[in-house]
């Protein structure tokens, strides 16, 4: 896989060129200028150099040499330019790329520190609607071994002003002036990028009701180049709920970005993956097939991606809940049809469509996945609030 940039970064050389705290448009148009402007010298010139007091930990770190051999297109301000993370379709494959780059700089500092300081003096404010463990907790864990603090608010469906009748935009316009970026999680498709319409601070999608996840499918496809070494030429069998599950949906988007990817559609009918998703996949001509044959695909593909049948998207469905319930589990039988190599991933929690057993076998990276969750949101504070 081609990379879009190689290069090493410091907390001090990020805090001397960026001019902002995190606000959309404004100072942060001026830098991204700037930045391109900066990047463009450093192709000219193969090289450049940046020295600078470490404003944030003195004591433990040095200045680095930053060298670009190639502007990525994110730099120039023609791409996405990190205002906000709301939907799996902003990113582009060079993209992706230079993140991962900055999750494994992530990951070193998560092992080998005691504690950054790249976002000491920022504040991140959770705002969830609906429950979470993993997402919410490794947000603010991000947060926190990266220097930054952490605003909370659990449940805030039931224990906010949301639950007087206060709406989203002003709650948003309220807590921007609180925080510098706010991560949210909502039980509406769409409140992500409504919320992100308001707010001028970053606004990351956390998860909005059936919609999309797209820190999640980051996360999956980082995991997926960990665990098997590429993304192109791979076969991923999608299994379980994928009507609401949100988290497939922005998978897909992404795996679409690789050549030669084939993806496989395996649930109970009354959770078939959604035409627009299909659709999709299509006009980027990628294979996909349904299958009602779980040990069938799971023998083909390089990744088996089991998702929970969501009991809360049913309402008042129970019959539909029921019949779509236990029909797919990856179990002991389906390992013994597995590929050496591949692997099974889910994004959590899981009920019983993984069962136990299957735990110790070392093809179950789920485990691996959820802490790989970690880098991923780490470099993407990382990113929206300091920069490249």
């Amino acid at each position: 896989m081609a990379t879009a940039a190689s290069y090493s970064y410091s907390a001090s050389s990020m805090s001397k060129v960026m001019p902002f705290r995190g606000a959309k448009g404004g100072y942060r148009n001026e830098f991204l200028c700037s930045q391109s402007k900066f990047l463009r010298q450093t192709v000219e010139s193969k090289s450049m150099f940046l020295s600078a007091d470490n404003k944030y930990s003195r004591s433990r770190m040095q200045i680095r040499a930053m060298s670009v051999d190639k502007a990525p297109s994110f730099s120039t301000g023609n791409k996405f330019q990190l205002n906000d993370i709301l939907e799996a379709q902003q990113f582009d494959r060079d993209t992706l790329t230079a993140i991962f780059d900055v999750a494994r700089e992530m990951e070193k500092i998560e092992i080998n520190s005691p504690g950054s300081q790249i976002l000491k003096g920022y504040l991140m404010a959770t705002l969830f609607y609906e429950p979470s463990t993993r997402t919410r907790l490794s947000f603010e864990s991000s947060m926190k071994r990266l220097g930054g603090e952490v605003l909370t608010t659990e449940n805030a469906r039931e224990y906010s002003s949301a639950a007087k009748g206060e709406t989203l935009e002003d709650t948003i316009r309220t807590v921007e002036g609180y925080a510098d970026i706010i991560v949210m999680r909502h039980f509406e498709s769409g409140a992500a990028k409504r919320a992100a319409n308001t707010a001028s601070i970053p606004v990351i999608n956390a998860g909005d009701g059936p919609g999309q996840h797209p820190t999640q499918a980051l996360l999956d496809v980082y995991t997926i180049e960990r665990e098997l070494g590429k993304l192109e030429g791979i076969k991923v069998g999608l299994v379980g709920d994928l009507a609401n599950g949100r988290t497939v949906r922005s998978l897909a988007y992404l795996l679409s970005k690789y050549p030669n990817v084939k993806i496989y559609f395996v649930s109970p009918e009354v959770v078939k993956m959604k035409d627009d998703i299909k659709m999709y996949l299509t006009s980027k001509g990628v294979e996909w097939e349904e299958s009602a044959d779980l040990m069938e695909v799971a023998s083909t593909c390089d990744v088996v991606y089991q998702t929970r049948i969501q009991r809360e998207r049913f309402g008042e469905r129970t019959n539909d809940y029921e019949k779509a319930r236990g029909k797919y589990i990856v179990d002991k039988a389906v390992l013994g049809v597995m590929q050496k190599h591949a692997v099974i991933m889910h994004p959590l929690p899981r009920l019983d469509e993984i069962t136990v057993d299957v735990d110790e076998d070392p093809r179950a990276a789920y485990f691996r996945q959820a802490k790989n969750g970690l880098y991923i949101r780490m470099a993407l504070l990382k990113l929206l609030l300091v920069g490249w």
